[in-house]
């Protein structure tokens, strides 16, 4: 009898010692999410963090794409000549409306194979209702190694890229990509 209780005395000690890494702040969740650790790593695809950038929209204001944000990112880089871009602008405004409480929907006009002109009457007639940033030089596109228009890139709150989309898919299909993103 007496040795039983030795033998669990024992099991309870090393059982002890097994679990003390996972006591203290955050517990066992605090373990798991550093093995959830973000990527250290930058660049233009699924992944990897976004890459910096700070652009100017054709609001005046200043907005910044990279690092941790309060809403998941969609990035929609086009062009006002772009036929794609044209059937896809309507879909980009539902989804900028109905998911604006989690996603922020961020056009960026690569101005450099455009105009500022052109792009203003593109947001005019398709009624955007998200903030179109200007890529005058074509930098921001080249960093993100853009190939088409449109191409779009989902990025989670935390800043990693989840996926990239070159050219257009349906309504359905990038609405349901941008709740999985959300949901990341």
């Amino acid at each position: 009898m007496k040795r039983n209780l030795y033998i669990w005395l024992g099991a309870l000690i090393l059982v002890g010692i097994a679990l003390y890494p996972f006591s203290g702040t955050g517990g066992v969740q605090a373990v798991f999410q550093q093995s959830q650790a973000l990527p250290t790593e930058t660049g233009p695809e699924a992944g990897k963090l976004a890459p910096p950038f700070s652009l100017v929209g054709l609001d005046e204001k200043m907005y910044q794409v990279g690092g941790e944000q309060d809403k998941a990112i969609l990035l929609n880089f086009w062009a006002s000549w772009c036929e794609p871009c044209k059937e896809e602008a309507p879909d980009l405004k539902i989804l900028a409306d109905q998911y604006k409480d989690d996603l922020s929907v961020y056009g960026v006009n690569v101005t450099k194979y455009d105009n500022k002109k052109n792009a203003n009457k593109f947001v005019d007639k398709y009624q955007l209702n998200f903030p179109v940033m200007l890529d005058l030089k074509g930098t921001v596109y080249e960093q993100y190694k853009g190939m088409v228009f449109p191409t779009n890139v989902l990025i989670n709150k935390h800043g990693v890229i989840q996926e990239v989309i070159l050219g257009t898919v349906s309504a359905k299909e990038l609405e349901k990509k941008v709740k999985q993103l959300i949901k990341s």
